[in-house]
């Protein structure tokens, strides 16, 4: 049985030159008990969609129905869950959930009310938290709060506007599971807008991509058995070739028509080739055991004694390497990378860069972050040109200008180096980052999951931007993240850290995959997914609390 249609629905904002079609001739049918995911990224109209199925947003033309109804405004047949918790600050979990059920069933008499709200805290595992406040919950546990305040409610249809994008991978992936399982208990009708392709494949029965000009694009069935296991899906042939159609269709239609305002970063060598200043500043450095981390503790001060957050973390990076550093969040990798940045003051042991050791900030150690904090007022060339006049004092002005411009055009932004950063999109902000990170010709680059703010789609495409620029310059390379196929993808080894307290290295995987690397060819290599097993099998045994190795961390280092 149909529910909700979509009947040529095209959806504008604004009049004459101002007006922005969103969405442009949706035709959609919604079937009862079905779970359906849309596939979208940044401007392709994701949350107007699903604005739409909730009546918070009325159709320029065409209709919108439910159950043959013209939807015209909100109803509680229809919950929505959103990105954001939404919350009441004041109220207890257990009255967020109540609040709910006043307003939509006022006369429900009390015990009943308690009953709902008692069987729905319990199914998203908030029993034990029934009297906290939003402020004392983790955004995983608001948004159980969101989950069953929507079940609370009972929708026939549950509407899902990204409500896992602002969770760590871990608590990501659990709810994702939790959301299966609700779904499959209370057979509900279920409408899921992500941005994530593994998600989309584990909770779908149809999934649909949206396009960027606002259009339906290819739809791809899902008829693998559930549930389906994250660890098992790596085996699963299904699965993996699913994968692979989906993402290189993304990717296709994505990555080509994407509105970022830039060019395609070329592939040409620029006639002045690499500056001659980049090629002096990279003379003289030593290859064997270039980056030397040795037994490095950090410990901090608390009211109760001293904490060791990091203990014994001990590795030899060679010159021209790219290491991937993963783990759970809380497990350190955020503060070695600032230790090896000279940002944050090591506790015991020592790192050594070059034969020196790590003593302070310095430009030879450059670090990207996730947000690349450049002066909003400054065009994109002279937030490059800032570090690159401090770096090549003896370089003539041409000489400098000609390290800016052929970083800027490495990164894609051949055509915006004029463009001041207040008037980016934080894609175009994050390509400066990267290229002003390069343009120092530091010894060392440190990256701390400079790709976790943006969408999958402009973290792919940087990913290879980023894999491009390194292939030229082959600068030693740390890159924290906690996306397994990202750090697979980059690394020549994938460094794995116990979780926290006294985190150390767990193991250490060599990725011996051709490079240059593109996303589309290693799903297609035969040996990807055994790395990817590799991580997650680690990933998995650390995800409940398991205490590090008793293995040395020194031993594992040097395998």
């Amino acid at each position: 049985m149909s529910l909700l249609k979509f009947n040529n629905v095209s959806k504008s904002f604004g009049e004459g030159t101002a007006k922005s079609d969103v969405l442009k001739n949706i035709n959609l049918d919604v079937q009862e008990g079905e779970f359906l995911v849309l596939l979208g990224f940044s401007g392709s109209g994701k949350t107007t969609l699903i604005n739409l199925m909730a009546g918070l947003e009325l159709p320029t033309s065409g209709s919108v129905t439910f159950k043959d109804k013209p939807i015209t405004q909100p109803g509680p047949e229809r919950g929505v869950i959103f990105q954001s918790y939404s919350l009441m600050p004041w109220l207890t979990v257990n009255g967020n959930v109540r609040l709910a059920l006043d307003s939509v069933f006022p006369n429900m008499p009390k015990p009943e009310k308690e009953e709902r709200v008692d069987h729905y805290i319990k199914m998203v595992g908030l029993s034990h938290a029934t009297t906290r406040r939003p402020a004392e919950l983790s955004g995983g546990m608001r948004q159980r709060v969101n989950v069953a305040r929507a079940l609370a409610m009972n929708p026939e249809v549950l509407l899902l506007d990204e409500p896992l994008s602002a969770l760590d991978a871990l608590t990501r992936a659990n709810l994702a599971d939790e959301i299966e399982a609700i779904w499959d208990a209370e057979k509900k009708t279920c409408v899921l807008i992500t941005n994530d392709v593994d998600e989309a494949i584990i909770l779908a029965d149809r999934i649909i991509a949206l396009n960027p000009d606002g259009t339906l694009g290819q739809e791809f069935k899902v008829d693998i058995p559930r549930r389906r296991d994250r660890l098992e899906m790596n085996h699963h042939e299904g699965f993996k070739k699913l994968r692979t159609q989906v993402t290189k269709h993304l990717m296709d239609v994505g990555i080509a028509a994407k509105a970022e305002d830039t060019k395609t970063l070329p592939n040409v060598t620029p006639i002045h080739g690499v500056p001659a200043a980049v090629k002096d500043a990279q003379k003289g450095m030593i290859d064997h055991n270039f980056l030397d981390f040795s037994q490095l503790h950090k410990i901090y001060p608390t009211p109760k004694g001293p904490l060791t957050v990091v203990e014994g973390f001990d590795l030899k990076v060679q010159r021209g390497e790219f290491i991937s550093l993963i783990g759970h969040s809380g497990c350190g990798k955020s503060t070695v990378l600032t230790m090896a940045a000279g940002l944050n003051p090591i506790s015991k042991g020592g790192i050594r860069l070059d034969g020196r050791h790590v003593e302070g900030a310095d430009p030879e150690r450059a670090v990207v972050f996730q947000s690349p904090n450049l002066f909003p007022w400054l065009s994109a060339k002279e937030n490059v040109a800032i570090g690159v006049h401090k770096v090549y004092p003896k370089a003539s002005q041409g000489e400098r200008q000609d390290v800016v411009e052929y970083y800027l055009e490495r990164v894609g932004l051949a055509d915006a180096m004029d463009r001041p950063a207040h008037s980016m999109s934080n894609g175009m902000k994050q390509r400066v980052g990267i290229a002003r990170a390069f343009a120092l010709s530091p010894k060392l680059l440190l990256l701390d999951e400079p790709f976790g703010m943006l969408d999958s789609l402009t973290r792919w495409e940087l990913q290879e931007v980023l894999m491009e620029v390194w292939d030229r310059t082959k600068v030693t390379a740390i890159c924290v993240t906690h996306d397994v196929d990202e750090a697979i993808l980059l690394a020549d080894r994938v460094v794995m850290m116990t979780n926290g307290p006294q985190a150390t290295i767990g193991k250490i995987v060599d990725v011996d995959l051709p490079r240059p690397r593109t996303r589309k060819a290693l799903l297609e290599h035969p040996d990807y997914y055994r790395y990817r097993q590799d991580v997650l099998d680690f990933l998995e045994e650390y995800e409940h609390g398991a205490k590090p190795s008793t293995k040395p961390a020194k031993a594992i280092a040097a395998e």
